[in-house]
């Protein structure tokens, strides 16, 4: 076959987003879909950080298409003079074009740098921006990425700023249902970062209403992050800025055995970390040993950093000029070197300054560090006994557990089953040569607020991660794993959630590893069998159900509620919810690892109100869990 320039396909304009759309916003699953929203609301903060803007509205139609509107100077809408088209259109149709390219323009941007608003016009079915400024109203509309018409003036005004109203592109998107909490706590986090900038938020399809606005700033933020957790000692604020990099940062101690910490630059959350991450860490641990030695609280030995962090929530904020460099196209992780110089210098010089005046903050910080180190090594004792007890790294394996015939890891699934009936129902359905069954009686220990002994001790928890082979904790080693999914079974209620939301606990707070590598899945068992004649029906959703009525015309039918995994026999629950050719798994993902520790803290933690409006929202549907 021929290989010469006419195989050479060049994309013009958009094309090259539609057609790897993975590029530039990372996935087209939930996590890709939520993002279209972030890089126009991303836009209207960098507005703000201008010192234009003060005020974002964000919108959720019923028709599933989503608004952001802000007051900031709006997109400018004169011809400009490389393309001969408004800037608007260039700005909404052409890659790498916006004013994030000018220094004179944005000091400060977060975003995609000028790809963001032509992104999510590509990625949208349909796309409509209306501009404010210089009194008049300027609109246009494009679809699949294309104009539909010129811009154009359709009123005047008093106002200024931009509306952009898009509806996601169900030809990309494997999904275009956004998820109110998801938005809200993004939208929470900016509200923060930004404390003079209002956020309101409305949600039409289900009628929730949010305002955002948090005069104090980050300080306010680690409040918020620390609700779930007894706090020992107020909040505290340092900032300062070395090499026109300014550096934020407020941390606070909890009686929590975790440390919480949330990263951004330029107002993107860097979920991994990085180079300003680890300039905190270091000059942190760094003060605390010097300081702990001077004043004799600290003898010879010194602290460990993962000991002096225990119980420690902190929000590390970061503002540079120069464009921040990320590892991967979803900004994960900053890599830029100079970073981690500048917030280490801040930190150490303002951490002296007020520990200085604050002895008593120090001494809580150090105590609880030394409680951290002997609780590692009483930990590490318990450990080391139980192993010679033969609980974990033995080939004993749980008296509950019914293993399968292959010893190939990509092979082999063990479902972890709630109950001991449904356990039953689930040994007789399996396919023994590669599917093994643990049930669990009852609801398993709550490790968000358990210390490791208890753990430890816990039967449940043991029987888990004996079955698993991998061990926990500073003994994990995933080598060691026998099965290549690891499906959790509950039932479609409440109290099945709670059961899953209490295992998704275990496996992040213990073994992240196992949902990093994607061997951690969610069994979707039916809600309604519909009998018609001999035909039988399973379906998994109310609208599910409700579509397939209509379809019925004037046919008897039977529907049977499935309360429980325990109400289906044998056959039922192989054909719905264990045969591979018919069964329905939901991948848990580590998408979002710090929104993820918001929702365990909201469910498992003592803020009963957030956790009473989360689970009246979801508790009547079973859908997709992004952890």
């Amino acid at each position: 076959m021929d290989y010469s320039a006419q195989n050479i396909k060049v994309l013009k304009g958009l094309e090259p987003v539609r057609q790897r759309p993975g590029m530039y916003i990372g996935s087209t699953g939930k996590a890709g879909l939520h993002h279209l929203v972030y890089e126009i609301v991303d836009n209207s903060i960098d507005e703000s950080l201008q010192g234009y803007c003060d005020t974002i509205k964000v919108t959720i139609f019923k028709d599933g298409s989503v608004e952001v509107e802000d007051n900031g100077r709006g997109i400018p809408v004169d011809i400009h003079p490389e393309t001969g088209k408004s800037a608007l259109e260039v700005v909404m149709t052409t890659l790498h074009a916006g004013g994030k390219f000018s220094k004179d323009s944005y000091k400060v941007s977060g975003g995609l740098h000028g790809v963001g608003a032509s992104v999510v016009n590509a990625l949208s079915q349909w796309l409509e921006v209306e501009v404010h400024r210089d009194g008049k109203v300027y609109y246009q509309r494009y679809e699949r990425g294309t104009p539909t018409c010129e811009v154009k003036i359709i009123g005047e005004t008093e106002k200024r700023g931009t509306t952009v109203r898009f509806k996601p592109d169900p030809l990309i998107f494997s999904t275009t249902d956004f998820d109110t909490d998801t938005i809200l706590m993004r939208l929470r986090e900016l509200a923060f970062l930004n404390p003079n900038i209002t956020i309101y938020f409305k949600d039409e399809r289900n009628n929730t209403e949010r305002t955002f606005h948090y005069t104090g700033g980050i300080k306010e933020f680690v409040s918020h992050l620390s609700k779930g957790s007894k706090s020992l000692h107020e909040p505290v604020y340092i900032s300062g800025e070395y090499e026109k990099i300014k550096v934020e940062v407020s941390f606070q101690y909890t009686d929590s055995d975790f440390e919480k910490i949330y990263s951004f630059v330029n107002n993107i959350r860097t979920v991994d970390g990085g180079t300003h991450v680890t300039g905190f860490k270091s000059a942190f641990t760094r003060v605390v040993n010097e300081l702990g030695r001077k004043t004799g609280q600290l003898k010879k030995d010194s602290l460990r950093g993962d000991d002096v962090r225990e119980g420690m929530v902190a929000v590390i904020s970061v503002l540079m000029s120069s464009t921040p460099e990320f590892e991967g196209q979803t900004k994960s992780k900053l890599g830029n070197e100079e970073v981690q110089e500048a917030v280490a210098k801040v930190v150490r010089e303002k951490l002296l300054e007020f520990f200085e005046t604050n002895e008593n903050t120090l001494k809580i910080i150090i105590q609880k560090a030394l409680e951290a180190k002997k609780a590692r090594e009483a930990a590490k004792h318990a450990r080391e006994m139980v192993k010679r007890k033969s609980v974990f790294g033995s080939s004993s394996l749980p008296g509950k557990l019914a293993d399968c015939i292959t010893k190939k890891l990509e092979e082999s699934e063990l479902f972890i089953v709630e109950g001991d009936s449904a356990g039953g129902s689930a040994k007789q359905a399996r396919d023994r040569n590669f599917q093994a069954i643990l049930p669990l009686r009852g609801k398993i220990l709550n490790v968000e607020k358990s210390s490791w002994l208890k753990l430890l001790k816990n039967e449940q928890v043991r029987d888990i991660i004996t079955a698993l082979g991998v061990g926990i904790g500073d003994d994990f080693d995933i080598k060691k794993l026998r099965y290549g999914k690891i499906i959790i079974m509950t039932d479609a209620d409440v109290d099945g959630a709670h059961i899953r939301t209490l295992l998704l606990t275990l496996f992040y707070r213990y073994m992240k590893e196992l949902i990093e590598e994607g061997r951690i899945y969610i069994a979707q068992p039916p809600l309604y069998k519909l009998t018609v004649g001999k035909d039988h029906y399973y379906f998994y959703s109310d609208e599910e159900l409700e579509d397939f009525k209509k379809t019925l015309e004037d046919k008897k039918y039977e529907i049977q509620r499935y309360k429980g995994l325990g109400e289906m026999n044998p056959e039922q629950l192989w054909e719905t919810t264990m045969d591979p050719n018919t069964r329905k798994l939901l991948k848990v993902s580590i998408e979002d690892a710090e929104t993820a520790d918001e929702l365990f803290e909201m469910l498992m933690g003592s803020d009963t109100e957030s956790r009473k409006e989360f689970i009246f929202r979801h508790a009547l549907s079973v859908k997709e869990i992004d952890v």
